[in-house]
């Protein structure tokens, strides 16, 4: 072109952006001799969408420094690198800004300022926004569904679900990306199932991200067999959904199978990535597939040339530590090329406690609480080590660096949903309408049991008191109590599913084995690191976890 006026510069920056080209956009811009209020949007814009807010929001403040006012899609642009950046005190500023200028009137401005606060973790401020508004869209709707979801109000994003839906909106596909994935953290199947039933209806089960959350809502709702339905059939994949179905197969110890399952992928022509490997070493960790884990390891860093982050790392640790070899394991964690935290030392002290090696635990467990000093699971972890070992004294120190660093164990909570309600236990609770029942049930159930060859594992009681105290301790840990009021409420035969915000323990394991043999029932519980599959006496993990 003889003359090339800011029009065309424009568009041809606008196609860079478009093609990912972002180097030759900045190449572009940086030779212009004119620019108007279009380029300078497009660069904020262009900087964002990749990922690059601090410059995107550098842009922001030089277009502003040579007189160019911002419009709704600069502010809408710079807002969404606030919430990417979770820069909350830059956002606040950039409210400040909107206020002045007038621009709080735009839905688009609007919508993106509640983003921001909700992604940057106030969901109060974000809700306040979305209040003061005189009307609503389903984006915004959609917003505030999101934010309740990140924010770890599950209930509360259903909850803005059917409000939304009362108030005359149709939900979309980003809806229910946001509801499932509540509906997975609750491991509420039945809400699940209904909200299904919905997409059904409204007809967004052929788009990608719908179908990779409706697979993760069913493997984390303890439905596999659904899930792999779900997958089997569908239209098209992308590599996330390839990987929800990896991380569902791993979740549930089903080793061999996301092994197959990386076969079929790469012969469909889909390149494994980062989250693909992180899925495969989670899923060998949890069957004892050492070797083929290392081996997936192996090939992650040297074929894919993968740079492996501590995620990766961490379940290579657990690899190791399952199989015993702890000091491989810690080895491991001091020389890799990231910075340790205190999940992967976590970790290691998990294996310390499955092999009970009392000394080494007290030397991770430093390691832990330098990191993370109030984490109450590394307390707990290291007291049922030195319990284990009958090291009462150590157990005492253990307990007394809790209280004088006001730490609070985390209390065991298990849940279920029986007829679209959810039922809540906590240990010793007795707040359920039917608490009494279920203790009297329970003190039934154990007994039946001991005449089937069961004894409760007393060994990881923290106290040192009489056997009959300990019983009674381990009597009412609350996945016992779940499983009682379904057993009592629920016909024969059916499937019992609990969920567990910590780790199951071993006399819990031990005597739901023996509960699903005697009463001939499928019991599934996840905990915080995988799903057990109770079935005729035996445990899907094979004692492994």
């Amino acid at each position: 072109m003889p003359y090339r006026n800011v029009m065309s510069c424009n568009i041809l920056i606008g196609g860079f952006i478009q093609i990912g080209e972002l180097g030759h956009a900045i190449d572009l811009f940086d030779q212009m001799t004119r620019r108007n209020l279009a380029s300078w949007n497009a660069m904020v814009t262009g900087c964002i969408q990749f990922g690059f807010n601090e410059e995107g929001l550098d842009y922001f403040l030089e277009m502003h420094k040579v007189g160019f006012l911002p419009d709704v899609f600069t502010v809408g642009s710079v807002l969404r690198g606030c919430a990417g950046s979770k820069e909350l005190n830059k956002g606040r500023q950039v409210h400040g800004y909107v206020v002045k200028s007038g621009l709080g009137y735009s839905l688009v401005v609007c919508g993106s300022l509640a983003h921001m606060y909700m992604k940057g973790g106030s969901l109060g401020e974000g809700e306040k926004i979305i209040k003061s508004m005189p009307v609503r869209s389903v984006a915004i709707c959609n917003t505030l569904i999101a934010g309740k979801a990140q924010n770890g109000y599950a209930e509360g994003a259903l909850e803005q679900y059917n409000m939304m839906k009362m108030a005359g909106f149709r939900p979309d596909e980003i809806t229910f990306v946001s509801v499932l994935s509540s509906c997975s953290e609750l491991a509420t199947l039945g809400q699940g199932q209904q909200i299904h039933a919905e997409m059904t209806k409204v007809g967004v089960l052929s788009v990608v991200p719908v179908v990779s959350t409706l697979i993760s809502m069913y493997s984390k709702s303890g439905c596999l067999e659904e899930a792999v339905k779900i997958f089997e059939e569908r239209k098209e994949a992308d590599i996330v959904l390839w990987s929800s179905m990896l991380a569902a197969y791993g979740f549930h110890g089903r080793g061999k199978e996301a092994i197959e399952l990386v076969s079929k992928m790469e012969q469909e022509g889909l390149e494994a990535n980062e989250v693909t490997f992180l899925s495969l070493l989670y899923a060998c960790s949890h069957c004892g597939l050492k070797d083929k884990g290392l081996e997936f390891f192996d090939l992650m860093v040297k074929k894919y040339k993968l740079q492996p982050q501590i995620e990766h790392y961490t379940c290579v640790v657990d690899l190791l530590g399952r199989s015993g070899l702890l000091e491989d394991a810690e080895d491991i964690i001091r020389s890799m090329t990231v910075k340790p935290d205190a999940i992967i030392w976590k970790t290691l002290l998990s294996a310390c406690k499955i092999h009970k090696n009392a000394d080494m635990a007290k030397r991770i467990s430093k390691e832990v609480l330098n990191l993370n000093p109030q984490d109450s699971a590394s307390y707990v972890l290291l007291a049922n080590i030195q319990a284990s070992a009958r090291r009462w004294q150590d157990v005492s120190e253990v307990r007394k660096a809790m209280r004088d660093r006001n730490v609070k164990k985390e209390p065991g909570i298990s849940w279920l949903e029986l007829k679209n309600q959810v039922h809540q236990f906590i240990m010793a609770d007795k707040s359920h309408p039917q608490s009494e029942d279920i203790g009297l049930y329970l003190k039934q159930l154990m007994a039946e049991l001991k005449l089937w060859g069961y004894e409760p594992d007393t060994s990881s009681v923290l106290h040192d008191m009489d056997a009959e105290e300990k019983e009674y301790n381990l009597l009412h840990h609350s996945e016992k109590l779940a499983i009682a009021f379904a057993l009592m409420n629920t016909p024969e035969g059916t499937t019992i599913r609990v969920m567990k915000n910590v780790r199951v323990c071993s006399d819990c394991h031990a005597a739901i084995k023996c509960i699903s043999l005697i009463k001939k029932r499928e019991i599934i519980v996840r905990d915080a690191s995988r799903f057990h599959h109770f079935k005729d006496g035996s445990c899907s993990c094979g004692d492994y976890w």
